[in-house]
């Protein structure tokens, strides 16, 4: 029988859950506070952990980072009546299975206790992410599903892991390059669980949109009145970090005196949080990742030298989706797999001119975008195969797609509907203005995005102009 911790200062609430849980077969206890659920955890074994975000002698977060100190394989739950992102991305990223938002639905709490068992039993939860191999095919792909990420097999991919194979079990900083969607987060989990330190936690960061304010307290942390609305202290990043490996995105965003606290962490291994006065000891990995060049970002003013020689032990750059075309159809079985599973449904694959418009399309939002369209249309489909009609129009209309000869298709908006008209003022207007948009259409290879942001124009305006110029 599978046993459950529920920790909650609401009495109501733990027996109400202890009662629910108990007739679907499980075994509960509950603590009253924090430091009586930790104190339970230590005495015995537990499957699962359901924990408050607001107790009475400390926050959730807390107990998480003291839980999984114990047992750093523990799944633990968060329930919170606070249901924005910023809660669940901070517990997700302090290392909880998942969140759960008050009021509290019975069937929600079971869906994710049985998810979270299934990934204990399957091993996920006490192992290393599994890769999939580029050997797995459609016939395997309930057992895809299961992986975390997939290593795929073009020669661009093969050399990208094998520089994380050397680099992972050293202690180098690392920064990681890459556009957008291209999976740096996944590749720093990787690097993380390859080294010597994957029994301990890893912490990631956005630094893309965070004020130099906010930016000081998400690192470092603070003291109870340190800044107007710091009601209580709170542990930083790094705090959370201390033995793993902290990854910070976007890093080039960072204010110029968030940068100086950095170098000086990283070079005495010591710190303080925003409105303390006691030095702090840490040892961290840091893993930094920008869709830019920091070594033209220092040129330019924008980047400390000093910093980006720190973090420059070794860096790595993640190619674009479009470059490596041999990984498209793995992935693309990949990700029908685990949109399957999400949706319970059994879409076979993909019809084979929706592959070739795949292997064609530039993928400007890399491996996220293809990601999107592969959930995007096994919901559109209702079994069988995923064809043409299911597929995003921006990626129908603007795939230039090659046929099995190699001769090159345009796409449909691709002939000139007002030449045939007869010749006047308007006439000639229209047709300038068609011209205009195939040029810069053509000049970005079709990403219809990036054609509206020249021409100046929201991309509603630029659907609608290219389906008036159809017959």
């Amino acid at each position: 029988m599978k046993r459950i911790l529920i920790i909650d200062d609401d009495m109501d609430m733990c027996n109400l859950l202890g009662r629910f849980l108990g007739k679907k077969g499980f075994e509960t206890e509950a603590g009253h506070s924090g430091n009586k659920g930790i104190a339970k955890f230590k005495e015995s074994k537990f499957d699962v952990v359901l924990c408050d975000f607001r107790l009475g002698d400390k926050e959730g977060r807390e107990v998480l980072k003291e839980i999984k100190q114990i047992d750093p394989y523990a799944i633990v739950i968060i329930i919170t009546g606070y249901s924005d992102i910023k809660t669940a991305v901070d517990v997700i990223k302090a290392g909880a299975f998942d969140y759960i938002t008050k009021p509290l639905i019975p069937e929600e709490v079971l869906n994710v206790i049985s998810r979270a068992l299934e990934q204990q039993s399957s091993g996920g939860a006490a192992e290393s992410p599994r890769p999939a191999t580029a050997a797995q095919t459609p016939a395997k792909r309930r057992s895809v599903a299961e992986d975390e990420y997939l290593v795929g097999q073009s020669p661009i991919t093969k050399e990208l892991y094998r520089q994380i194979e050397l680099v992972a079990p050293t202690n180098y900083s690392i920064i990681l390059y890459g556009e957008s969607g291209t999976g740096k987060e996944v590749i720093a989990r990787t690097i993380h669980q390859y080294s010597a330190r994957k029994d301990k936690p890893f912490i990631a960061m956005d630094c893309g949109t965070l004020s130099k304010e906010l930016a000081g307290s998400e690192l470092f942390g603070h003291v109870k009145g340190a800044f107007t609305g710091a009601l209580a202290d709170k542990e930083g990043h790094f705090e959370l970090a201390n033995g793993g490996t902290l990854f910070l995105d976007e890093v080039g965003n960072l204010s110029v005196e968030i940068q100086a606290a950095l170098l000086r962490i990283i070079q005495e291994r010591k710190f303080k949080r925003v409105g303390g006065v006691k030095e702090m000891d840490v040892d961290v990995r840091i893993i930094v990742a920008s869709n830019e060049n920091l070594q033209d970002s220092y040129r330019k003013g924008r980047f400390r030298e000093d910093l980006f020689h720190r973090f420059n032990e070794f860096s790595i750059i993640l190619p674009a989706f479009r470059h490596r075309r041999e990984d498209i159809p793995l992935f693309a079985e990949f990700f029908l797999a685990k949109a399957n599973k999400e949706l319970n449904k059994e879409v076979e694959g993909f019809e084979p001119e929706v592959m070739q418009i795949f292997l064609n399309y530039s993928w400007p939002g890399n491996l996220r975008e293809f990601r999107n369209v592969i959930r995007r249309a096994a919901l559109l489909t209702a079994g069988g195969l995923i064809n043409i009609q299911v597929l995003p129009p921006e990626i129908v209309e603007s795939n230039a797609f090659i046929s099995t000869t190699g001769e090159s298709y345009a796409p449909a908006v691709q002939h000139h509907p007002v030449a045939h008209k007869e010749t006047d003022l308007k006439n000639a207007a229209a047709q300038a203005e068609y011209d205009t948009i195939m040029n810069v259409l053509k000049q970005v290879n079709y990403n219809k995005s990036r054609a509206a942001e020249i021409l100046k124009i929201d991309r509603k305006t630029l659907y609608n102009k290219i389906k008036s110029y159809q017959p």
